[in-house]
């Protein structure tokens, strides 16, 4: 029951987050299109923290090549008619049972009530848990060699207006995907970035930039902090979707042990 559990939840989780709207051709093999909603999926389950539009133009090209060669690969897959192996025809047997079994539970789940006062009771009872973490926003500009970082901070160094000259720099030099932008990303926590990206953000001075190159395995950058908020509380509407969703599935607990009892009493079962 907890190897169901586990799949479950992971399954759960993964139908609510995966958006379903259309998405950019990035290539098609053969007529088969690759959207960059199913390359960015791969990226975001391969290397945690990142995501397509945050690799390098030379990282991007290698993932949509893997792509490529899958689509290529599960071609060959059906010339060879592997759908109709008999081991193929087991395994995907078990995958639909697992899957039935998770949108079973899914339903169950979601068929359970939670009133506006016992999520509000629930906040209230663990507000030392419900916090947004620190974050900052960011600019970067992305180089290839430590020669040509320490170059572009010293002309950023004898600027008199640090941000504007940071905004045309990156334009103009950066060789990561956030150029066109000014080097702007998205607000992110720690955890969201490779370690020496995120350690070096979160020790600016708002309005500042690294005095050294910020070396990841994505190159060179120098990075200039935009803002930065911190620890907080999260508000009661914010995290009331989660709060209902933990109490919907503390609930389900127990009623699938119930059910279990139930079931077992009317069930023929024999154990050999």
């Amino acid at each position: 029951m907890r190897i169901i559990f586990r799949l479950f939840f992971f399954l759960y989780s993964f139908i609510i987050i995966t958006p379903l709207s259309a998405s950019e051709t990035l290539a098609t093999v053969n007529g088969s299109i690759i959207t960059k909603e199913e390359v960015n999926e791969f990226v975001i389950r391969s290397i945690p923290g990142m995501t397509y539009d945050s690799l390098s133009k030379t990282q991007q090209k290698g993932v949509v090549k893997k792509m490529i060669e899958r689509k290529l690969f599960l071609e060959d897959a059906k010339r060879i008619h592997i759908e109709e192996n008999p081991a193929y025809q087991k395994a995907l047997q078990k995958l639909k049972e697992n899957l039935l079994l998770d949108f079973w539970m899914k339903v169950k789940v979601e068929e359970i009530e939670i009133s506006d006062q016992k999520a509000k009771e629930s906040y209230l009872a663990n507000l030392q848990h419900i916090t947004q973490p620190p974050s900052v926003k960011v600019r970067h500009i992305l180089l290839p060699t430590e020669a040509e970082a320490y170059s572009v901070i010293a002309q950023l160094k004898e600027s008199e207006h640090l941000q504007k000259r940071f905004i045309e720099l990156a334009k103009i030099k950066s060789t990561g995907p956030s150029a066109v932008n000014g080097g702007e990303l998205d607000w992110f926590v720690y955890e969201q970035m490779v370690p020496e990206f995120s350690e070096a953000a979160f020790a600016l001075e708002k309005g500042t930039i690294t005095q050294r190159p910020v070396h990841t395995q994505f190159g060179y950058h120098i990075i200039y902090l935009e803002d930065k908020k911190e620890k907080t509380i999260m508000p009661y509407e914010k995290v009331k979707p989660k709060i209902v969703q933990d109490l919907r599935i503390d609930r389900f607990k127990i009623k699938l042990e119930n059910l279990s009892k139930k079931m077992k009493e009317t069930a023929k079962i024999i154990v050999k």
